[in-house]
């Protein structure tokens, strides 16, 4: 098995950026989800109400990041202010980007903030739904095209790590172990339960039915429609270590 590609979003829910090498931290890769569009009550706003975020295109730099071509300073001196990844969630501390106001709430149409989580370590997993590091297998999403009419790519399941060279679904007997990614270890925690988010292309932000109804025949369990896998860094606070598009992936004890 091998790294095929890799992929971080500086903003959670915007367009993917793609990388031939990456950072692990103990929160996950770098530049990964350290930014989040909310409500006006501090609640995450993602592309399950407001597909339109696939048109927003993060680039971080040293110090901010570049919102569709509009550069955002990471407001170290903003107040802190509480924030929800959603409401159900326990509550994260951050802190405003006033400068993106204008771009997301032009993009969505509605009245939409930028936090900034200064210090992901107060989080553990970022602005991550709920584990810091997806990883999908080329074979299983070959498994869900081959009864699909009209395939879809693997940018619909917003991985950040994708291999080949596994059979399909061999991902669903790695739960609760290791996988040495590159010079990394992962912890397994769990399935990637899949939402409506899936059915978003995220080129164009326009939606449809797959693969999520096909999801619903051939992956549904009792926690829910199940594609690719959740992972943690094994890495200690303080450490980063680097993986690379094309290194081996194994399964270890």
């Amino acid at each position: 098995m091998r790294i095929t590609s890799l992929h971080t979003y500086p903003v959670k829910g915007c367009h993917r950026l793609d990388h031939d090498e990456a950072v692990a931290e103990p929160w996950g890769l770098a530049g990964d989800r350290r930014w989040m569009v909310i409500d006006a009550d501090g609640v995450g706003i993602t592309q399950r109400e407001a597909p339109a975020l696939t048109g927003l295109h993060a680039v971080p730099r040293p110090g901010g990041i570049v919102l569709n071509g509009v550069d955002v300073a990471e407001p170290v001196d903003s107040p802190e202010t509480t924030v929800h990844v959603f409401r159900s969630q326990p509550p994260a501390t951050a802190r405003l980007a006033a400068a993106a106001q204008p771009v997301l709430s032009d993009l969505l149409g509605r009245d939409a903030r930028l936090a900034w989580l200064g210090d992901p370590a107060t989080r553990q997993v970022s602005f991550a739904d709920g584990f810091p590091v997806q990883l999908a297998n080329e074979a299983s999403l070959d498994a869900v095209n081959a009864h699909l009419d009209e395939p879809v790519p693997m940018t619909r399941f917003r991985p950040n790590i994708v291999i080949a060279g596994a059979t399909a679904w061999a991902e669903d007997a790695w739960i609760g172990k290791r996988l040495r990614v590159g010079d990394v270890t992962f912890r397994v925690a769990e399935h990637c339960r899949r939402c409506v988010v899936t059915t978003i292309d995220q080129e164009t932000g326009e939606i449809g039915r797959e693969p999520l109804r096909l999801l619903g025949a051939i992956r549904r369990y009792g926690d829910g429609l199940r594609f690719a896998i959740q992972l943690v860094p094994d890495v200690a606070p303080g450490e980063t270590q680097v993986i690379r598009v094309g290194e081996p992936v194994l399964s270890v004890p």
